[in-house]
């Protein structure tokens, strides 16, 4: 059987100020923040694991169609051979796949109407 999800590949939710909310993550939960805004955490186990914390503005459409607030990001193997499983199982794919330096990105609704965001990270 193929491997499917392998782990937790980023956390990404909404806020009204995400400058602010990053700044009290950084300030009051120790959060070392990337130019970028959001947050990496390496695995203790496994220095190539890491896992994104990142805040999005609230009026963002990256998580749409999904109205929710939030999108859990995971960590697969084989992007594109998951994506036709999932299409073959009757799941709602978006037909789009960005691949870009930072690695390969596709999206699946779950049946309560949640985006899940699926990537594979680039080749070591």
């Amino acid at each position: 059987m193929m491997k499917r999800v392998v782990g937790i590949g980023g956390v990404f939710f909404k806020a009204k100020d995400p400058q602010a909310l990053s700044a009290w993550y950084r300030d009051h939960l120790g959060f070392e923040l990337s130019p970028w805004g959001g947050a990496v955490f390496k695995s203790s186990g496994d220095s190539t694991e890491k896992t994104a914390w990142s805040l999005f503005p609230a009026d963002s459409t990256y998580f749409s169609p999904s109205n929710q607030p939030f999108m859990i990001n995971y960590r697969v193997d084989d992007l594109h051979a998951l994506l036709a499983a999932l299409r073959a199982e009757g799941c709602d794919v978006d037909a789009k796949v960005d691949e870009s330096e930072y690695g390969k990105f596709g999206w699946v609704m779950d049946p309560e109407g949640n985006r899940v965001e699926l990537w594979e990270p680039p080749a070591s």
